[in-house]
């Protein structure tokens, strides 16, 4: 009896040991997980030409490292899924991306929304800017005017430019709306060509290079400069339903203080006349507010659609 005891005794011992152990172990597996930048990568998409926003991004080097105490590169990827992947290599901390890049970059590799933007509202149809804050956009279809395409019935048998398929306003929201309303974008004899970044949508229309083109409401806005007239001549002959703003978003192991580093560096960049100025002129971003996974989960509902027409 007594030597069951100190076996009971002992077995108890060893069970201890080998719970704390456990513990220690995951704790420590948890805490390695965690990881903390001694130098921040952060990477834009192109969501027009690469070159311009690289340039005019650059400048939020030496504010993030103001703000951050460490020091800061930031670059543009060669399209949406270049920069999912990035970051799922732990090559790119931090990822300026479009709503389903973001639950794409979630899925696979955790990645952590911090931020959604904010930007200006537009009325329609000549993309008037408001003064209202807003945290969503649209997508808009356009053709030239003369086209003689009136509506998005019209667009079967058409050439049509998009972006890469992750791209929410050049390819989601635009491929599943004309789906439920009868249009198949891979059955119905229309042609897709692919263009790096709206503006070059914009512009194969007004070229007459595409028939129509999918691009985000405000698009028109980028080219104005070089074409003048292109409010009159390519105009949008839909619209669709709201898409939430684009993210701010870190890789998935990195801490949680870092987290809060990041978000509160963009909100007090965001905030400062210099700051503004450069998030204004890349992404048109106004302001930055906290964001959640489940802001997000519109895009998953249109995506379970646009796999099925990928196929």
């Amino acid at each position: 009896m007594r030597m069951f005891k100190r076996l009971a005794t002992i077995v108890g011992a060893l069970s201890l040991v080998f719970v704390l152990g456990a513990c220690g172990k995951s704790s420590s597996s948890s805490a390695s997980k965690s990881y903390t930048p001694k130098k921040l990568t952060v990477q834009f998409v192109p969501s027009s030409n690469a070159s311009t926003i690289e340039a005019k991004a650059k400048p939020l080097e030496g504010l993030l490292k103001k703000q951050l105490g460490i020091p800061v590169k930031v670059s543009v990827s060669t399209d949406y899924n270049t920069i999912v992947e990035a970051m799922g290599s732990k090559k790119v901390d931090v990822g300026f991306l479009p709503p389903d890049a973001y639950v794409l970059a979630h899925k696979q590799y955790n990645a952590k929304v911090l931020l959604k933007a904010q930007r200006y509202g537009y009325k329609e149809p000549n993309d008037q800017v408001t003064n209202t804050l807003v945290n969503s956009y649209k997508a808009q279809i356009l053709v030239r005017k003369d086209s003689g395409i009136k509506s998005i019935k019209d667009l079967k048998g058409k050439k049509i430019a998009v972006q890469d398929t992750t791209s929410s306003a050049g390819w989601i929201y635009p491929i599943v709306e004309l789906y439920r309303h009868g249009i198949n974008i891979n059955k119905d004899n229309i042609k897709t060509v692919q263009v790096k970044g709206h503006d070059q949508a914009v512009m194969a229309v007004y070229n007459g290079d595409a028939d129509a083109a999918f691009v985000f409401q405000g698009a028109r806005l980028l080219v104005q400069k070089d074409a003048k007239d292109v409010m009159k001549k390519v105009v949008p002959i839909y619209t669709t339903k709201e898409i939430p703003n684009d993210t701010i978003t870190v890789r998935g192991d990195m801490s949680s203080k870092w987290d809060k580093k990041i978000s509160n560096a963009f909100k007090a960049i965001a905030k400062t006349k210099k700051g503004h100025a450069i998030i204004s002129s890349v992404y048109s971003h106004e302001n930055y507010v906290t964001a959640k996974d489940s802001d997000y989960n519109a895009i998953r509902s249109y995506d379970k659609t646009a796999k099925k027409l990928n196929k």
